[in-house]
């Protein structure tokens, strides 16, 4: 694991390009095993995961081109042997959606028991062995792995999500094109993420009703057309560059394909006293000299941050935002409903100088506002954690070291190229 030394305290000015989204790419990347058409995929970044598929892809026998200074990836899996045999990626969760296309193709698939991620708290894979089982497939456990065995074409399905995953209405929606008929699912995600997997298999053919909401229908269907798709940008890094300029009273514009995605979070911005503005495909945030937690109405209760599924605020950002509510005066509650992982992190935060107080797995309260100073913090396993600590240290007069901030590069290639463009002075100690 690597450190970033950090020597911030500068405000923040200048536009940023922004990358395509992680949780984007990847699911597009494993749906494209269930074609044989030539694909071309464009503004892909050069992050770890993406290096895993494009590995695994070679294993398989898929001719795979890319050009990491085009961002460019070009596939075809028309080479791949019906005999071909190759072993999940362990490292990266996102694994798990390979497996329809596999079981498509080859009829079966191999996953070990523990699949990595980030450390945000227990993450289940019985949703997503109900979905393949719901298809037809036959799911067993052999030594340290799950087997997963395709039966045959199955008919299309229903299905009603206790819970609202991503992952697992993404693994639903890509078996669904393999099966015969129509398939629905009820209670889907409906991430930004999730409509764009859905963009991308319609311009490679597939049949999709509802993206976007809570209910999807899919047709099945037999072949798909070659497809040219351009990846838009990652709302989570635009919402972090907007927070870059907030925490430091900067001025920083990102460009914003996308800024109907936006409202509730540009009303979170507004709860710390900084406005978003949106023109012209660009999002910009001028910030104040000093953040400030506007008071409610009702004037007894403490300004809260929930994030929970779309169209909450994502429980990714949340500890952008917790960045925010250090450094503005005030007192604010931050309540993960997702991850019961996702806050025991605030330990490192009072290094800084930062007071909070964890009520619950779930909940914290920043009493911001306090003046903070250069530490040496520790990251968890968590990719915006590890940059939310980076936004406080750059806000801070002075030089910190941020531990174990390997997770940056997972989803994000550029970002401190990006940030020190703006003014941060920054580096890798590896």
């Amino acid at each position: 694991m690597t450190a970033l030394r950090v020597r911030g305290g500068q405000r923040l000015k200048g536009q940023i390009e922004p990358s395509a989204n992680k949780n984007a790419v990847l699911p597009v990347l494993c749906a494209t095993l269930l074609s044989d058409a030539p694909i071309m995929l464009r503004n892909v970044p050069e992050i770890t995961d993406v290096q895993r598929i494009h590995a695994f892809f070679a294993d398989l026998g898929s001719t795979v081109d890319w050009n990491r200074d085009a961002k460019t990836l070009a596939i075809d899996h028309s080479s791949i042997s019906p005999d071909a045999k190759a072993k999940l990626p362990q490292a990266m969760r996102a694994s798990i959606m390979m497996i329809p296309g596999l079981l498509a193709r080859l009829g079966e698939a191999r996953l070990e028991h523990e699949v990595k991620g980030c450390t945000l708290g227990a993450r289940e894979i019985d949703p997503h062995v109900a979905v393949f089982k719901a298809f037809g497939a036959e799911v067993s456990h052999e030594k340290k792995d799950i087997v997963f065995r395709n039966k045959g074409k199955a008919d299309g399905a229903r299905m009603w999500l206790e819970y609202a995953s991503v992952t697992t209405t993404e693994n639903f929606i890509i078996s669904a094109l393999t099966a015969r008929g129509t398939s629905q699912i009820v209670n889907a995600a409906c991430e930004p993420h999730v409509q764009e997997l859905c963009s991308f298999l319609e311009k490679m053919g597939a049949r999709i009703e509802g993206k976007g909401t809570s209910m999807v229908s899919v047709e099945g269907a037999s072949e798909f057309t070659s497809v040219d798709y351009t990846f838009v940008e990652d709302f989570h890094e635009i919402t972090t560059f907007l927070a870059l300029a907030a925490v430091t009273g900067g001025d920083i514009s990102v460009r914003n394909t996308r800024p109907g995605d936006f409202m509730l979070i540009d009303q979170t911005f507004e709860k710390f006293g900084a406005k978003v503005s949106h023109e012209d495909g660009w999002s910009r945030l001028n910030a104040p000299a000093q953040l400030e937690v506007q008071q409610n109405f009702t004037s007894h209760l403490t300004t809260k941050v929930e994030a929970a599924p779309w169209p909450y605020i994502p429980a990714d950002l949340l500890p952008i935002f917790i960045a925010l509510g250090v450094k503005a005066k005030g007192q604010t509650m931050f309540w993960n409903k997702v991850y019961e992982g996702g806050l025991t992190w605030h330990t490192e935060l009072s290094l800084f100088g930062a007071h909070t107080l964890l009520c619950d797995p779930h909940r914290l309260i920043t009493f911001g506002g306090d003046k903070l100073v250069p530490a040496t913090v520790t990251s968890p396993y968590i990719i915006r954690v590890a940059i939310a600590m980076l936004m406080v240290a750059s806000s801070i007069d002075g030089e910190s070291t941020i531990l174990d901030a390997d997770p940056i590069r997972r989803a994000h290639p550029d970002f401190v190229a990006n940030i020190d463009s703006l003014g941060v002075d920054v580096s890798w100690d590896d």
